[in-house]
């Protein structure tokens, strides 16, 4: 269960102009509230809030999707004490409409494909930063006990690939909310400079193994490229940032079969489909 952070102090409140008393909000690792119009949040890695925030600020609108726009403070600054603020956008998470997760996510990667590599991503330092050098080969594995049976099948089954990389986001299941007639809404956009198809393997991924979604899903989007070995990464990706976030105590008997089926459908993929 996370911990809820404590609410944005007064000055931060003051900082974004917000009048309105701060009320906790689920996800967002217990540190996020809603205050009148605008959602703040503590910032975990400072250079990448003001990059996304500038990146968000310029980003033209869609049919095709929404964004949580960042807010600035009253003297236009990105940041505040450590706090960030974005627009309240309307909607709900829905873990199990994945389709409609994966259609919105290729449309925002689309519209951000020419971006730059971020600067950030070198210096970026926590579990999930860790987990994805493990799963691109960048870094050895240092596996708990309980891991290496999960791992050690799929990086038996990793190839090299030649795709070429983007800056995407690496968490969109459940941080794509809907709202009746509008477009999804993407929100708490962690980059990574992976391939756009690695990212959907991601959502595929994590529905497989936590939201009991059929084998048809992997299927249904196994057009795309690379894609037995998208979801070796992103399963191995998951898995070393679990070792790296929670430590052993995290893999009980229900954590390692939950990943066992996700597994095999990958490596069966991986068999079946070119690199």
């Amino acid at each position: 269960m996370t911990s809820l952070t404590a609410s944005p102090p007064g000055a931060v409140l003051d900082a974004f102009g917000v009048t309105d008393a701060p009320v906790p909000l689920p996800g967002g690792k217990g540190g996020t509230w809603r205050a009148g119009k605008l959602v703040l949040k503590p910032v975990d890695f400072l250079a990448e809030t003001q990059w996304r925030a500038g990146v968000l600020d310029e980003l033209p609108d869609s049919a095709e999707f929404r964004v949580a726009r960042p807010a600035r403070t009253l003297n236009g600054a990105w940041v505040a004490q450590r706090w960030e603020a974005s627009q309240l956008v309307e909607g709900e998470p829905d873990m199990h409409r994945q389709d409609d997760v994966l259609r919105a996510g290729n449309a925002f990667h689309a519209a951000i494909a020419g971006l730059p590599r971020p600067a950030f991503l070198d210096r970026r330092d926590d579990p999930w930063s860790y987990g994805d050098r493990v799963a691109w080969d960048e870094l050895p594995d240092l596996a708990s006990p309980a891991a290496p049976e999960l791992l050690e099948p799929l990086i038996r089954a990793r190839r090299p690939v030649t795709l070429a990389s983007q800056v995407v986001h690496g968490d969109l299941l459940g941080n794509v909310l809907f709202g009746d007639g509008l477009p999804p809404a993407i929100i708490d956009w962690p980059a990574y400079w992976r391939p756009a198809s690695w990212a959907c393997a991601v959502v595929v991924a994590d529905a497989l193994c936590w939201c009991q979604a059929p084998p048809q899903l992997a299927a249904r989007w196994s057009h795309l490229p690379s894609w037995g070995q998208m979801l070796i990464r992103a399963l191995i990706y998951r898995i070393a940032t679990d070792e790296a976030a929670l430590g052993p105590a995290r893999w009980t008997p229900d954590h390692v079969r939950a990943y066992r089926p996700a597994i095999a459908l990958a490596i069966k993929y991986a068999g079946d489909t070119p690199n």
